[in-house]
């Protein structure tokens, strides 16, 4: 899901700077510099070079380094690229745990879960999960924190 999330948005872009680039060398403009003119195949170019890169190389790293756990006390999650979060969410905080597909999960079969607690710091996300393990997990979850809640809280 994310190398087609990815090269969607990588085609749309590609598609907005060669209409651009295409606009610039058709056009006489008289105001856009020669050089630029001449040399107006190299963006779309470079571009495409960047975004079959991060097409084949980002979900496959994202996917190594993101990890998710579901305990009976706490919600972990680890996400990021060059630095690193790790997330520790107490189930007696969890406040709404939601459980959200978007088109393109839908056609993958896969679903988003968001633990959200008061404060927006303490909220996590846990995307790819599989549909039915997503909202297995969100019912047990809401059923666990409706448990634990504390009335002072």
């Amino acid at each position: 899901m994310w190398t087609v999330r990815s090269a969607i948005g990588v085609l749309f872009m590609l598609a907005l700077i060669g209409g651009a680039s295409w606009a610039v060398g058709f056009f006489a403009w008289s105001w856009v510099p020669a050089p630029v003119v001449d040399h107006v195949w190299a963006l779309p170019a470079l571009y495409a070079c960047y975004g079959v890169a991060k097409t084949i190389i980002a979900p496959r790293w994202r996917y190594r380094v993101h990890r998710w756990e579901v305990t009976a006390d706490v919600v972990y999650t680890r996400v990021g690229w060059l630095s690193r979060s790790w997330q520790l969410v107490p189930v007696g905080r969890i406040q709404t745990v939601d459980h959200t597909q978007g088109w393109l999960e839908r056609m993958f079969r896969l679903a988003t879960l968001e633990v959200q607690t008061a404060s927006h710091a303490g909220s996590s996300t846990i995307e790819g999960l599989e549909e039915p393990e997503a909202q297995r997990i969100s019912e047990e979850l809401a059923a666990r924190a409706g448990d634990l809640r504390d009335d002072a809280t």
